[in-house]
């Protein structure tokens, strides 16, 4: 059901429930014989895979992207630890807090709403945005500002496909992101940690750029939702906080957005925030990184790369600035 518009409880299973990294892999070569390259047509309803979804049944298919840069070769962050170890301050501060706390989230019925400097807004139910277009895999590094790291293969498709749908303005120079607040089924809604609703932003080009991905899914099956479902923002060459999820709205905007971070802490975190390994934060370094899984007493940290390893598809964004000041 899309809705034109002309106005500007996931049970988090237990760690014997998760689906294992070895069953996981035998289902992505099982998919990779199914797909077709065409997702959604041999779905069953949200609704029914939203059920499935809690015990790691519920299939999202995607073909393999052929988008430049969308396929790294490192090592797969486990699934278990890629679906516990999260930021996602509606449900706490603490890393555990999400997979503990989001199985309060409804995500069916959903939808997005997109307005602002467009020629065609509209509120889209969720079944119709998984039909706008292919879905696709993407292998994509995910890089924390805290100092850490993870390896997921996401699923979705290319955000500038909503993007050109909806027709945006010539005045539409950013695209404002808003995650769902409801204090009812999001009980870090009650903190003051950041100003609610949580806001993020892109400029036109960056949320253009093939490689800016709306995920639906992950590891070949829908987000959990302690991993943002039912559908998410996915920017790889940025820190995670600039990826927005539970997406509710969309919005074209003349001016840069205030994003909820830039607000509460303009010297910590800028509102472009690209992986720099140059800029640190105000208390700690972002020259090497940690990867998740590979914590070991003795590993070695990960030196931080420019752009998290995605300079050559996303560099020239950012020819002539000066990546210091505008971090």
């Amino acid at each position: 059901m899309l809705i034109k518009s002309s106005q500007n409880g996931f049970y988090h299973p237990h760690a014997s429930d998760i689906t294992p990294q070895a069953l996981y892999q035998s289902r992505r070569d099982l998919l990779k014989h199914l797909a077709t390259g065409v997702a959604g047509a041999a779905l069953a309803s949200w609704a029914s895979r939203e059920a499935f979804a809690q015990s790691g049944a519920a299939a999202l298919r995607g073909a393999k992207s052929g988008v430049a840069g969308a396929m790294t070769l490192d090592k797969l962050t486990e699934y278990k630890l890629a679906s516990s170890y999260n930021n996602f301050y509606e449900f706490g501060t603490d890393k555990a807090d999400p997979a503990k706390a989001a199985h309060t989230l409804k995500t069916s019925p959903w939808t997005v709403e997109v307005e602002g400097l467009v020629k065609k807004p509209a509120r889209y139910a969720l079944e119709d945005l998984l039909k706008l277009s292919a879905q696709e895999e993407r292998i994509y590094r995910l890089r924390c500002v805290e100092g850490w790291s993870m390896v997921i293969p996401w699923v979705g498709y290319s955000l500038s496909e909503l993007i050109k749908k909806v027709e945006p303005l010539g005045s539409a120079k950013y695209v404002e992101f808003v995650t769902q607040a409801d204090p009812r089924t999001m009980p870090g809604i009650g903190s003051k940690v950041l100003d609610w609703p949580y806001v993020e932003g892109l400029r036109m080009d960056e949320a253009m750029h093939p490689l800016t991905l709306l995920s639906f899914g992950m590891y070949g099956e829908v987000l959990p939702k302690q991993n943002g479902a039912p559908v998410r923002l996915v920017v790889p060459w940025k820190y995670g906080f600039k990826s927005g999820k539970s997406l509710v709205k969309i919005r074209f905007t003349e001016k840069q957005p205030a994003t909820a971070w830039n607000r509460t802490a303009p010297g910590e975190y800028g509102f472009f925030s690209n992986v720099n390994p140059d800029v640190d934060h105000p208390r700690w370094s972002q020259a090497t990184e940690r990867r998740i899984g590979e914590d070991g007493l003795f590993a070695k940290k990960r030196k931080t790369l420019m752009f998290n390893g995605y300079e050559a598809q996303v560099g020239q964004l950012y020819a002539g600035m000066d990546l210091k000041k505008l971090f």
